[in-house]
Parts: structure tokens; C-alpha cells; sequence
């Protein structure tokens, strides 16, 4: 189990690596279980979202949430620390992002506040785009995939750069919508924020959106999340902290969490209804 204590290291390796016999300790061994080890919350009546290349979106459960609707739904049960499930759903993340700016790279490598302040410029809900739609898996050229998804739907066709950044970030803060509905649905408790953390806990404007989005407080940060998960599971193996609940105190007291609050919520209301109907149509 996460923060048993293994045994020490090999003597073979303490030499090669001028160590000591260091404890060797399980973690939360996935990525994503050290990752929600670190969330700095309270209670359970929150949401997660570790996003990066993929965002994995979920609750944390005392035990498995199994049904037909769930499985319908294509959910997962993963294991956790102290016993807990993490229930979610992987989602496209800023894979889409990613891509893009490789296909631009060839006439200019963007940093990435430049193609925030490009989507800033850009026109609010052109177009939109399902995140998970099977074109933007691998398609070698994403700003001709998501150009394509636009032509196929019946919607106008991005004109620029900017235009393709704001169309992702606003179809991912909306697909994240689209998911937390499907989680109430079989929730037993009520969300009443959500944390994201992982390296897409920087990027403001698309926390920002998924505040709006979603009508919740949204609280960003850690974002080096795995680490920490991990060295904090590593603690409390050596008894220097003694359960879940005070490394996730401990987190919020050591890293900056910025909040963001819902704005222009009816708008986005309105947003979400017309991408609902495209995702479910196409």
C-alpha cells in the first residue's frame, strides 16, 4: 500500500551511487494517485482535474462507484492513498495545444503567454470543438484536424492562430462541464469547487474558463503535484506526517493557490448548451 516502507537500498546500488541505506518507500505509484495525494483540500465536496498533455477530471470515493450508467458513461476506479478510489474520466488536454504549436513551429515557435494573448484578441465562441472527438487523437497536422471539425459541424472556420487557441480553450473548459455533469449524476455528495493542479494549473485563462464553465470556484495549484504527492507519501512512510488530511494541509500552507471565481456565467450557460448539441449530433 501507498507509504509502506519496502525495505533499504541494495548495498550494490549505495555504492554506486555514494548513498547511505535509504529507505525505499511505495508511493501513490501512478502519476495522477501522487498527483491527487497533493490537492490541497478539505473534505470531499470537490472536484479534480490534473491537467496537462491529458487531463484526468474525478472525485475522490471511499470505495469503487460501479453501475451500467458509469460504465456507460466510460468512467474508471483507480486506487488512491489510504484506501481511497480515485473515480474519473481522462479528457484531451492541452495535447491540442501542444500539437498546434509544433504544426507552427516551421514559421514561429510561440511561447505559450504569447498564444494566450493571441486567443485574448480573438472572437468568443466562434467555433467550437468536442476535445475527445476521434480527429484530434493523432492527426499530424491539428490545426487542419480542428479547421476539418469545424467544416464537418456546420460552424465557421478559424481564421487565424488566435482563433484556433481561444476555440481550445474554450471547448476544454466547456468539455470540463460536459464531465462534471456526468459526475453528479452519480456522485454521492455535491461538488462545490473544483481543484485543478499539474502544470495546467499556470495557465489563468483556461482556469478561469473552467470557473466560468462550470459556475464553480476553481483553485489552482500545486502544480508540480506528482512530486509533491510523492515525497509527501515518502513522509509520511518515515512518520513525519500522519495522514492524508495533514499533507494536504501541509501543501496548501507551503504553495501558492490562486482562486478564480465565476464570471459572465449566463453567457457561458448559453455556450455550453449549443456544445452539448454539436457533441451529441456529430
Amino acid at each position: 500500500m501507498p507509504g509502506t516502507i519496502l525495505g533499504t537500498l541494495k548495498p550494490e546500488i549505495q555504492k554506486e551511487t555514494g548513498s547511505s541505506a535509504i529507505p525505499v518507500v511505495a508511493v501513490a505509484a501512478h502519476d495522477t494517485a501522487s498527483a491527487i495525494a497533493s490537492v490541497p483540500a478539505t473534505g470531499r465536496n470537490w472536484a479534480y482535474i490534473s491537467s496537462g498533455t491529458w487531463s484526468l477530471m474525478g472525485i475522490e470515493s471511499d470505495q469503487p462507484l460501479i453501475s451500467e450508467e458509469i460504465q456507460n458513461l466510460n468512467f474508471t476506479n483507480e486506487g488512491g492513498v489510504e484506501g481511497t478510489t480515485r473515480f474519473l474520466k481522462n479528457i484531451m488536454g492541452l495535447w491540442l495545444l501542444q500539437e498546434c504549436r509544433r504544426s507552427w513551429s516551421s514559421e514561429r515557435n510561440y511561447s505559450w503567454p504569447e498564444m494566450v494573448d493571441m486567443s485574448l484578441k480573438a472572437h468568443p465562441f466562434k467555433c467550437l470543438i468536442d476535445p475527445d472527438a476521434r480527429e484530434f487523437l493523432n492527426p499530424g497536422d491539428m490545426p487542419a484536424a480542428i479547421e476539418a471539425f469545424c467544416v464537418k459541424t456546420s460552424q465557421p472556420v478559424p481564421e487565424n492562430h488566435g482563433e484556433i487557441i481561444r476555440t481550445i480553450f474554450e471547448s476544454l473548459a466547456l468539455k470540463y462541464r460536459a464531465t462534471l455533469d456526468s459526475i453528479r449524476a452519480v456522485s454521492p455528495v455535491e461538488i462545490e469547487k473544483i481543484h485543478i493542479i499539474g502544470g495546467g494549473a499556470n495557465n489563468e485563462l483556461l482556469c478561469q474558463y473552467t470557473s466560468n464553465a462550470t459556475n464553480l470556484p476553481v483553485y489552482a495549484g500545486p502544480a508540480e503535484a506528482t512530486a509533491i504527492g510523492n515525497i509527501m507519501l515518502q513522509a509520511k512512510a518515515l512518520g513525519v506526517v500522519s495522514s492524508l488530511e495533514e499533507i494536504r494541509r501541509m501543501v496548501f500552507g507551503s504553495f501558492e493557490t490562486k482562486i478564480f471565481k465565476p464570471q459572465n456565467s449566463d453567457n457561458w450557460n448559453i455556450q455550453y448548451q449549443r456544445f452539448k448539441s454539436f457533441c451529441d449530433k456529430y
